[in-house]
C-alpha cells in the first residue's frame, strides 16, 4: 500500500529542484561588463576623448587625436584596443585596483555610460599597420614571444594575448605598444603595484623574468 509523503518533505523536495534550476549561483557579470551593456553610442566617449569632462582632461592630449600616443611619450596606443578591455582598465583605475595618480581622478570623474562610451570609440578606431622589417630583437625575446620558458615557468606571451592586432580576447589586449610602456607594465606587475590580474598570472610570471628578459620583451613588441 503506497503512502502519501508529507507535505513537508514534498515541499522540501520541490525547494531542492527550484534551487538546481536557479542561477543564483552564477556570478554577476562585472561592473564594467553591465556599463558596456547599457551604453552603444560612441558620441560621449568621442567628446570626451576630444574634449574631456570636467575632471576628465581630454584623453587625446595625452593618447593622441587618433588614440596613437605620439613616440617617445609613456602612454599606451587606444586605438582598435578591444572595447572590453578599455572599460575594465578604467574601471580599475576609479576603483584603485590598477593604481595611477594620473588616471585615477579622470577615471573618477567619469560614469559608468561615460567609460562604456569611451571604450566603444576607442575600439571603433583603427589600429595602427604592423611594422613591418624592424630589426634588433633578439633570439631570446622572440623565443618568450613565441614559445615562452619551460625551466622558467614562463608561458609563451602569444598563448594569451594572441599574435596579431586582434589580441588573445575582450580583456587580453594585443601586443604592440612602445618599449617604455611594456617595461613600466611589466615591472608594476613585478612589484605588485598593478594588481588588477584577477589570476595573478601576470605578476607571478613577471616575478620569473629578469631585467634583460624584460627589456627584451619590451623592445621586441616596441617595433612591431
Amino acid at each position: 500500500m503506497n503512502r502519501a509523503l508529507p507535505v513537508a518533505v514534498v515541499g522540501v523536495g520541490v525547494a531542492i529542484a527550484a534551487l538546481a534550476q536557479s542561477k543564483d549561483f552564477s556570478p554577476p557579470p562585472p561592473a564594467w561588463q553591465v556599463a558596456l551593456q547599457g551604453t552603444t553610442s560612441t558620441a560621449a566617449g568621442k567628446a570626451i576623448v576630444t574634449s574631456g569632462k570636467g575632471a576628465a582632461i581630454a584623453c587625446a592630449g595625452c593618447h593622441g587625436a587618433n588614440g596613437i600616443a605620439p613616440p617617445g611619450t609613456p602612454f599606451p596606443r587606444l586605438a582598435g584596443l578591444p572595447m572590453e578591455y578599455v572599460a575594465k582598465q578604467l574601471f580599475d583605475y576609479r576603483e584603485g585596483t590598477r593604481p595611477n595618480p594620473m588616471m585615477a581622478p579622470i577615471a573618477k570623474a567619469l560614469t559608468d555610460a561615460d567609460i562604456a562610451s569611451v571604450a566603444r570609440y576607442y575600439a571603433s578606431m583603427d589600429p595602427p599597420a604592423a611594422q613591418t622589417g624592424a630589426t634588433g630583437w633578439s633570439a631570446r625575446a622572440r623565443h618568450l614571444a613565441r614559445y615562452g620558458d619551460n625551466a622558467l615557468a614562463i608561458p609563451a606571451c602569444i598563448d594569451c594575448h594572441g599574435s596579431d592586432a586582434t589580441g588573445g580576447g575582450p580583456i587580453l589586449p594585443p601586443l604592440g605598444q612602445s618599449a617604455s610602456y611594456t617595461t613600466a607594465q611589466l615591472q608594476a606587475f613585478r612589484s605588485g603595484e598593478r594588481h588588477n590580474d584577477g589570476d595573478t598570472v601576470m605578476r607571478e610570471m613577471s616575478k620569473r623574468m629578469s631585467d634583460a628578459d624584460i627589456k627584451a620583451l619590451a623592445d621586441y613588441y616596441g617595433g612591431r
